[in-house]
């Protein structure tokens, strides 16, 4: 596909090539989280920011379990990992300096003048280590690139289970960023957006006081719903493509 024929309106291409003799476990990234399943009454669930993160792109899984140290050495030696006997390594000290180095083995590619983000699984913290984030051109690029990660403490050993996302990736316009005009406006200049935000303060300091009571409507109702409705403080409604739910599909396999 060439420049000409990319739509104006939306991305159509996102493609693995996969490398011959390997597999890529990828899949739409879920709404569900661990620790969010564990919050009282699933509670961090009500936040829809959140949610939408989750979901926001793919997640690559790793394809055995393993376990990393850091001694602490700027080395690449410095970081140990460990499978079981007979089994290839998905991971190892390539860069040193606590960098525990994932090889992907697949080729992305994008539309002409699209991105992929590629960084971390979104809202998965994992004490020790933490992914780090790169911004990929994927559009023209025959390189292959490597998900990183950098222990945050030496002596802390680490666990990858088989199936667990350790990479997260999203296509990204370029130069998108570049042509925003930031600005800075006091709110009181925007006298609806003021009215709005101002009568949404004040219904949540309303709404927060009477949650200690166990018989008002507050309590009853748990949490207000408004955003995640796509409505605004006065009931309007938020635009069309309001989200409440991302649906990725999988990637097709194909000969």
């Amino acid at each position: 596909m060439n420049d000409a024929e990319t739509p104006a309106d939306g991305l159509t291409e996102l493609t693995a090539f996969v490398l011959d003799g390997y597999a890529l476990d990828i899949r739409p990234a879920p709404l569900e989280r661990p620790w969010m399943d564990a919050s009282p009454q699933r509670f961090a669930y009500r936040c829809l920011p959140l949610n939408i993160a989750n979901a926001h792109g793919w997640e690559i899984l790793c394809p055995t379990a393993f376990e990393a140290i850091w001694d602490g050495r700027v080395e690449r030696e410095g970081v140990e990992v460990r499978v079981p006997e007979g089994v290839a390594p998905p991971a190892v000290g390539h860069f040193g300096s606590g960098v525990l180095t994932f090889h992907l083995p697949c080729l992305f590619r994008t539309d002409p003048g699209v991105d992929l983000f590629v960084t971390g699984p979104l809202n998965r913290p994992k004490d020790g280590i933490g992914p780090l984030s790169g911004v990929v051109e994927t559009d023209w690029s025959p390189y292959t690139f490597t998900m990183n990660w950098l222990f945050t403490r030496a002596d802390h050993r680490v666990r990858f289970e088989k199936g667990e996302p350790f990479c997260h990736v999203f296509p990204v316009r370029r130069g998108q960023l570049d042509g925003l005009a930031p600005r800075l406006r006091p709110l009181a200049s925007e006298p609806d957006l003021m009215r709005e935000h101002t009568e949404w303060s004040d219904s949540r300091l309303t709404f927060n006081t009477d949650l200690e009571q166990p018989d008002s409507p507050a309590a009853k109702e748990g949490w207000q719903k408004a955003y995640f409705r796509g409505a605004t403080p006065s009931g309007a409604a938020a635009p069309r493509d309001h989200r409440s739910k991302l649906r990725l599909k999988p990637f097709a396999i194909e000969d």
